[in-house]
């Protein structure tokens, strides 16, 4: 039997936090560089949750049948001299769900909204190395630069990351 993937937009975590948090905690702990360090604790991983929300968040959410597949963030930039821009961020997949096109799928999702809502320029970064590099180059992002020892490891060690841009 086929499962169906289905993409929405949460506006509010509330009956989520918990699904929410336990992806954040296993992506973190399997080895994605998003921003934290594992092992990641239960309480952090809701809180981050909690606070992640803004008007300016676009929050989608991959779900395959009924189990949370993975979430991408678009953050719509706010400054005067930056309304045309927006950037990826947290991009995660379950590692049980990898390699079947989520990925893709939410950022394509992201994209059409960025363009809806007027921006013509997306940014991301990722750390050198991580599969995700040959995913954001596959959807016809370019390289703009890499920076060496911009942050830590999930376990610690300063890794280099890349920075990403797509004129949309």
């Amino acid at each position: 039997m086929n499962k169906v993937l289905e993409i929405n937009e949460l506006t509010t975590i509330g009956q989520h936090i918990v699904e929410l948090s336990d992806l954040l905690r296993i992506v973190v702990d399997d080895g994605a560089s998003i921003g934290f360090l594992s092992p990641m604790a239960p309480s952090a991983a809701a809180e981050f949750w909690h606070h992640a929300f803004n008007p300016h968040v676009i929050l989608y959410v991959a779900w395959m049948d009924d189990t949370l597949a993975g979430t991408v963030q678009l953050h719509l930039c706010t400054k005067q001299n930056g309304t045309h821009r927006a950037e990826i961020a947290k991009m995660m997949v379950h590692p049980a769900f990898r390699q079947k096109g989520i990925a893709k799928k939410l950022m394509q999702t992201a994209e059409k909204r960025a363009k809806e809502e007027g921006r013509t320029l997306l940014i991301l970064d990722t750390v050198e190395g991580a599969p995700s590099n040959h995913l954001y180059t596959s959807l016809g992002f370019l390289q703009g630069g890499r920076i060496p020892d911009y942050a830590a490891s999930p376990y610690g060690e300063l890794e280099p990351t890349v920075i990403y841009y797509k004129h949309i």
